[in-house]
């Protein structure tokens, strides 16, 4: 290794230290605190003249406050001639955001809670003209208006039924402008939340991917795993999980949502549908879809729909799960844990549907808020798996062991270290991306 020096932020200093570790290097000397009124202040004790920095930092925790540590500490290491500043951020910040959040609508979703609702004109004519205003034909505004049937309280009512958001912050492109202006030169992260993160850099970004070390979890900790199915919670982690059911030979199922707006029509006994039957229950809002296919189910449940309902509609959230678990081992696999909402529907649905143990294996496990009691406390989830790329050692005491089953924690630090390792000698890394290490 040469000219290297390895910086730790305040949110993983567990991880920077198994890489400095991995690395047979001592983390660099930085002093981190803040004042009185919450500014961060950054002082770099070591010296950064001409040699390769990594900063480490994940987007966990007081989010805010790590991205603006960041933030000055390579603006630190730029100010003082680093020669190469590369930014290594297991969890990405603010990725959890897409740029343009629509509905399937093509218009922007809004929660039922959003009472704010924006008016666009569509005519030129004021709308509050009075009667005794005249056009040049001598014909008054107000006959123009009554003409066309597009008075104020028209289109106030017709954006009422289709509301949207005028202004979405674009906190993709904006963290990525406030990096590249602070200095840095390298990106590194893991398991993007939205790939498309990696377009709002004009600079080099490389995702790396805990695939390698869900597969070997699976492969020596999973009994008879040929066995299992791989199922992905929702269509958006499909590909994920897909090439991880794929590389290992195992069976795979998806786990699909979709909002349908509620019929206000008396349900007929069956509706034929191809190979499928769309039978409605003793409730009007609870249907369950079945498959002809014998060995493969399509079953669908109804989540509570005020939840989902949308300002103006009437809503209904169906959840399908696309595959055959009777009987089986089911591993969940998805890229992060939040509020645990998602996985527990999850892991609920498939022990429904006659699944014997399930696995809920997680990239990222933030757990917000009470997220950890839920996740502990929900009976369809018998083991829970995660990475440390979030600092998880609080979570792990806070987890404890519930009938035999603990929190696990996968170590990603080999991974990141081989990556430093072979950015610093101008090494190929996408050996890791298929083995990892």
């Amino acid at each position: 290794m040469r000219d290297i020096v390895v910086f730790s932020g305040s949110s993983n200093r567990g991880l920077a230290e198994r890489i400095c570790d991995n690395l047979g290097l001592l983390p660099g000397e930085i002093e981190l605190k803040k004042f009185a009124n919450g500014e961060t202040s950054v002082r770099l004790c070591d010296s950064v003249r001409e040699k390769d920095v990594f900063i480490i930092q994940s987007g966990s925790g007081k989010v805010n406050d790590n991205l603006m540590e960041l933030l000055l500490t390579v603006s630190a290491c730029k100010m003082a001639s680093a020669k190469r500043i590369t930014v290594i951020c297991p969890l990405f910040f603010y990725s959890r955001q897409p740029e343009s959040p629509a509905s399937k609508k093509g218009i922007p979703f809004i929660s039922k809670k959003d009472k704010h609702e924006f008016l666009h004109s569509t005519s030129s004519v004021p709308c509050c003209a009075s009667d005794s205003s005249k056009l040049h034909n001598g014909v008054s505004v107000k006959s123009v208006l009554d003409h066309n049937a597009t008075t104020c309280e028209d289109i106030s009512e017709q954006h009422r039924h289709h509301p949207y958001k005028t202004w979405v912050a674009q906190s993709g492109t904006l963290i990525a402008d406030l990096l590249v202006g602070a200095g840095a030169d390298h990106i590194v992260t893991m398991d993007l939340h939205d790939p498309q993160f990696q377009g709002f850099f004009d600079i080099p970004v490389d995702n790396l991917f805990s695939k390698p070390l869900v597969q070997h979890y699976i492969v020596n900790y999973v009994q008879n795993y040929k066995d299992c199915v791989i199922v992905s919670p929702d269509a958006g982690g499909a590909k994920r999980a897909a090439a991880i059911a794929d590389s290992l030979s195992m069976q795979f199922a998806l786990i699909h949502k979709e909002r349908h707006q509620r019929s206000t029509e008396k349900p007929v006994t069956a509706i034929g549908l191809g190979s499928c039957a769309l039978a409605p229950t003793a409730s009007t809002d609870n249907l369950i879809i079945t498959s002809a296919n014998d060995g493969q189910s399509v079953a669908s449940t109804i989540d509570d729909s005020s939840n989902t309902s949308c300002a103006g509609e009437n809503v209904v959230a169906t959840t399908m799960l696309v595959g055959d678990v009777q009987n089986k081992t089911c591993i969940i696999v998805d890229d992060l844990i939040d509020t645990g909402a998602t996985a527990m529907r999850a892991a609920r649905l498939l022990k429904e549907q006659g699944c014997s143990y399930v696995y809920v294996i997680v990239t990222h496990g933030i757990f917000s808020d009470a997220a950890l009691e839920k996740v502990r406390a929900c009976d369809a989830i018998d083991q829970f798996v995660t990475t440390n790329t979030v600092e998880q050692r609080s979570h792990i005491k806070q987890y404890g062991t519930a009938d035999g089953k603990g929190l696990e924690v996968l170590d990603v630090s080999r991974i990141f270290s081989e990556a430093i390792r072979r950015i610093n000698n101008g090494e190929s890394i996408s050996l890791i991306y298929d083995q990892g290490w």
